[in-house]
C-alpha cells in the first residue's frame, strides 16, 4: 500500500483515497498505544474538551507524532515545518481525537455495544501477538509491557475502537443508490457535449483602459514594493595576491616531505600513489604556493587588524604594496564584472556600515580589504520617473477587472439573446478527471460545470477563469449515451459509486456531530 501511495503521491485521486485512510484507521486504539507512565501529561492540561470529555495533552501528541510519521513514510523524507504547515498535521491530529470521542458517544445513543468475545476475537487477530499464525497470550503480555501498556488499558482502547467501527458501519450500511443516482452518474461520464464559447482575455480589452492621473498615483501608492529600486552600495577594495608573496617564499626537505604525506591523495598515477621522487617538483611548488598563502593571509589579517578601527584603507593598500579598487553603486544581483563571482566579498560589502572597513576575505582570486563608500537604500522613485511601467502594470490590472466584468456581461447578453453573441465551438466530448476541454484548455471547474448544462439550462451560473483569461460557455449539444448500455452498467456502476456516497454520510454525520457538540480546542497546540 505504501509503495503505490509513494509512487502516486501528486496524484489528485490518491490525495483523496489517503485523507480517507488517515481519518478512518486512526483510531483510539492507536493513539494510546505506547502511552503508559504516570499520566502526568494529562494533568498539565488539556488537548481539547468535548462536552464533559477532556482529552489529554499525551493523547494528543500521540496522535501528532503518529500522523506526521504516516506522512513521513508516503513521501520518504523528513517534513519540514513549511510542509507540516501546508498539511495541517496538527489541526488534522487534533480533530482525529475529536471525532473519535463525538463517535464513541453517538456509538452509545445508537445503542451499540461491544461484548467481550468481540475485543477477544479482534486482539486475537492482531500479528503482533500472534505466534506461527495463532493468538499467543505470553507473547500479547510481553508485547504490552514492552509498550508500558496494562491488558486492561488496552482492551478498552480496543473496545473503544470497535465501537467507533461499529458505529461508522451502522452510518454506512443505511446508504442507497438509486437507479437515478447511478442514471446521473452514467450521463455524466457518458453523454457527448459540445460546448459554444467565449474567451476574453486582459490583452484583448486593453484598448479599452482609460487612466487618470491620479489613478496612476492610486496604484503607484499600493503596490510600491513593485517598483522599488534595489539597495544598492559603492565600495572600497583592496586585494593582496599571494604570488606576491612565493617569490620570497622558500622550503626545506623536511617541509617537502610533510606537505607530500599530508596532501598524498594529490599525487596519484594510474597505478596509484606516485613516489616522491617522481612528483618532487610539483610537490615543491604546491609547498611553496600553501605555505605562501598562509603567510600571504597572515600579514593581510595583521595589517587589516591593525587599521581597522580607523577604517584606514589607504594604510592597508601601503602596506600590503597594493591599489585600492572602488566600484560606482551597484546592487546585489548587478554587481561589478570584477567581482560577480566573489560572492563572499559583496555578502560582506551589503552588510558594512558606512566607512567600516572589514577583511580578511580569502577567495581563490586572493585576499580581500573592503571599506563600505557609499549605500543607497532601497527606494520607490517619483511618477515621472518611472511613469512608463507604472501605467503599463496599472493598465494590465485594470484590464483584468475589466475581462472579468466583460466575461459576466457576455454570461448575461447570451442568457437574454444567444444569437446577437458571436461564439467558438468546440468538438465533441465527454467527461475526464483532468479536466481537459478541447479548444479551451483545461479546467475541473469548467468540466464540472458543462456536464451540469442541460437543453433547458444551457448555461452556467458564471464564467470560469482558466490562468489568465475568462471563458464563457453555452451548451451547444448534448447527445445522450444510449440507456440500453446504462441497464447492462446499472449494477456495476452502483458498486462504483457506494464508496463515495458511504464517505459522503460519513463525513455529513460527523459535520452534524460537531455542530451539536460543545468543543473547546487549545489553540496553543494547533498554532503555526
Amino acid at each position: 500500500m505504501l509503495g503505490i501511495m509513494r509512487k502516486y503521491k501528486e496524484s489528485i485521486v490518491i490525495k483523496f483515497v489517503f485523507v480517507v485512510i488517515v481519518l478512518s484507521f486512526i483510531g483510539t486504539i492507536f493513539l494510546v498505544w505506547g502511552k503508559g507512565g504516570d499520566g502526568s501529561g494529562a494533568a498539565k492540561g488539556y488537548a481539547a474538551k468535548v462536552d464533559s470529555t477532556k482529552i489529554g495533552l499525551d493523547e494528543y501528541q500521540q496522535s501528532y507524532y503518529r500522523l506526521r510519521g504516516i506522512y513521513e513514510q508516503i513521501y520518504q523524507k523528513s517534513i519540514s515545518p513549511e510542509m507540516e504547515k501546508q498539511l495541517g498535521i496538527k489541526k488534522m491530529a487534533l480533530d482525529n481525537l475529536i471525532e473519535s470521542v463525538l463517535m464513541r458517544k453517538a456509538a452509545k445513543k445508537m445503542n451499540i455495544s461491544v461484548s467481550k468475545e468481540e475485543v477477544s476475537d479482534a486482539i486475537a487477530a492482531i500479528p503482533a501477538f500472534q505466534k506461527n499464525g495463532a493468538f499467543d497470550f505470553q507473547q500479547y503480555q510481553q508485547t504490552l509491557k514492552g509498550n508500558r501498556m496494562t491488558p486492561a488499558d488496552f482492551e478498552s482502547a480496543q473496545k473503544n475502537e470497535l465501537l467507533i467501527k461499529k458505529a461508522r458501519k451502522s452510518v454506512q450500511d443505511k446508504v442507497t443508490v438509486s437507479d437515478a443516482d447511478a442514471e446521473a452518474y452514467y450521463h455524466k461520464n457518458n453523454d457527448r457535449l459540445e460546448l459554444s464559447y467565449v474567451t476574453i482575455t486582459p490583452e484583448s480589452v486593453l484598448g479599452d483602459v482609460k487612466l487618470t492621473e491620479q489613478d496612476l498615483t492610486n496604484f503607484l501608492q499600493k503596490n510600491q514594493d513593485q517598483f522599488k529600486t534595489a539597495e544598492q552600495v559603492s565600495i572600497q577594495y583592496v586585494l593582496f595576491d599571494p604570488a606576491t608573496v612565493s617569490s620570497k617564499v622558500t622550503v626545506s626537505v623536511e617541509e617537502i616531505q610533510s606537505f607530500y604525506q599530508k596532501n598524498i591523495d594529490r599525487y596519484q598515477g594510474k597505478g596509484g600513489i606516485l613516489p616522491l621522487a617522481e612528483v618532487k617538483d610539483k610537490v615543491r611548488a604546491d609547498a611553496v604556493r600553501f605555505k605562501a598563502g598562509k603567510q600571504a593571509y597572515e600579514t593581510a589579517a595583521d595589517t587589516i587588524n591593525k587599521n581597522i578601527a580607523s577604517g584606514n584603507i589607504q594604510a592597508v593598500a601601503t602596506s600590503l604594496g597594493a591599489r585600492i579598487m572602488e566600484t560606482p553603486l551597484f546592487a546585489a544581483k548587478t554587481p561589478p564584472a570584477n567581482l560577480a563571482s566573489e560572492e563572499a566579498v559583496l555578502k560582506k560589502a551589503f552588510l558594512l556600515k558606512q566607512g567600516e572597513l572589514a577583511g580578511p576575505i580569502e577567495t581563490a582570486k586572493g585576499i580581500y580589504a573592503v571599506k563600505l563608500k557609499e549605500r543607497k537604500p532601497a527606494e520607490v522613485p517619483p511618477l515621472a520617473q518611472i511613469r512608463s511601467a507604472v501605467e503599463a502594470r496599472a493598465k494590465m490590472e485594470k484590464a483584468r477587472e475589466l475581462a472579468a466584468k466583460k466575461a459576466e456581461d457576455t454570461l448575461a447578453a447570451l442568457a437574454k439573446n444567444p444569437a446577437g453573441v458571436k461564439m467558438q465551438n468546440t468538438p465533441a466530448f465527454t467527461y475526464n478527471e483532468q479536466g481537459i476541454i478541447p479548444g479551451i484548455g483545461v479546467s475541473k471547474d469548467l468540466m464540472d460545470a458543462a456536464v451540469a448544462l442541460t437543453a433547458t439550462a444551457p448555461l452556467p451560473k458564471s464564467a470560469t477563469k482558466i490562468d489568465q483569461k475568462w471563458v464563457v460557455v453555452r451548451l451547444k449539444n448534448r447527445t445522450a449515451a444510449g440507456t440500453e448500455e446504462f441497464q447492462k452498467a446499472k449494477d456495476t456502476i452502483k458498486k462504483q459509486i457506494l464508496p463515495k456516497k458511504q464517505q459522503e454520510a460519513l463525513d455529513a454525520w460527523i459535520k452534524e456531530l460537531k455542530a451539536t457538540a460543545k468543543i473547546e480546542i487549545n489553540q496553543q497546540l494547533i498554532a503555526d
